[in-house]
């Protein structure tokens, strides 16, 4: 059987994609080949000077804007900027950290995966003429999500509780959006993606010692590579016939590992009640309301 791989990505002439995130790991990778596709991509990222080296690599078809997910006044100064944009990739995520707020006041794993890409998408969503993918992770199936309590603010943090909950929200989050774009008759496409265990900084940058260690050790051990890890959030990207509300991860069983392929997940992601709670209690704490029917 012949696997699906970045040769098969059609030409990407005359679109323009945002993705966050892009200065390092499954985001730089993507900008690399979705530039050498045709694409015209954006890196939004939280460090100009970081991303700016990454951007000279690919050539004239990328460019670096700010963008920190952590903070709605970035995000709100970013969308801003965008005049147009055919494909939005959710890819940025902080992994496992330990406590912190964002400048809003919101958990930093919550807030920068979830309600940052939330409001991003929002408030882009009537320039965007093609797809939102956004990034989860198998991890999503970690227990810990408590919308009584998303930030922390009574219950005791646990990094890896939180991290579960933002990857959770981000797959729920692409569902949904998803289903309100066909109610909608919107002829946009929300398409979710993970990359299995994927060879890239972002379990090192755990800014826990100890932690980063081991997941460095785990990721020369076990982990496949970058390129292999950003098929699925490739794929969803630029196939013409992924369907709105896909879900792709690799082919392996356990998908940690291996080719793009549609994937399921838990029960708990594909809550309707929760998915509708979830996007409630969003619209609220980042104050961007989409204008989608229910």
């Amino acid at each position: 059987m012949q696997w699906w791989t970045e040769s098969d990505i059609p030409d990407q002439s005359g679109r323009t994609v945002i993705i966050t995130g892009a200065n390092s790991g499954l985001g730089e990778r993507a900008a690399h080949v979705l530039a050498e596709a045709g694409a015209e991509v954006i890196l939004a990222c939280r460090s100009v000077e970081k991303a700016a080296p990454v951007a000279a690599a690919i050539g004239p078809r990328a460019t670096v804007r700010r963008l920190d997910l952590a903070d709605l006044s970035s995000v709100r100064a970013f969308a801003d900027s965008v005049e147009s944009v055919d494909v939005l990739i959710n890819n940025a995520g902080v992994m496992a950290i330990p406590f912190g707020r964002t400048v809003d006041g919101f958990e930093m794993q919550f807030g920068t995966n979830h309600l940052g890409h939330f409001a991003l998408t929002g408030l882009l969503l009537d320039r965007i003429t093609d797809r939102v993918v956004t990034l989860s992770s198998v991890l999503h199936r970690l227990p810990g999500m408590n919308l009584d309590d998303p930030n922390f603010t009574e219950r005791r943090y646990g990094r890896w509780r939180a991290y579960g909950q933002a990857k959770r929200a981000n797959l729920m989050f692409g569902y949904e959006l998803a289903r309100r774009l066909e109610a909608a008759g919107s002829p946009l496409r929300s398409i979710a993606a993970h990359p299995g265990y994927a060879r890239t900084h972002l379990a090192v940058n755990t800014r826990l010692p100890l932690a980063a260690v081991g997941a460095a050790v785990m990721n020369g051990l076990f982990a496949q590579t970058a390129r292999l890890g950003t098929l699925p959030e490739l794929y969803a990207a630029t196939v013409p016939d992924a369907p709105n509300g896909a879900y792709y991860g690799p082919n392996v069983p356990g998908e940690l590992w291996g080719f793009p392929h549609r994937c399921g997940s838990n029960r708990a992601s594909r809550n309707l009640d929760t998915a509708r709670r979830l996007w409630e209690e969003s619209e609220k704490l980042t104050g961007v309301v989409y204008p989608l029917p229910t």
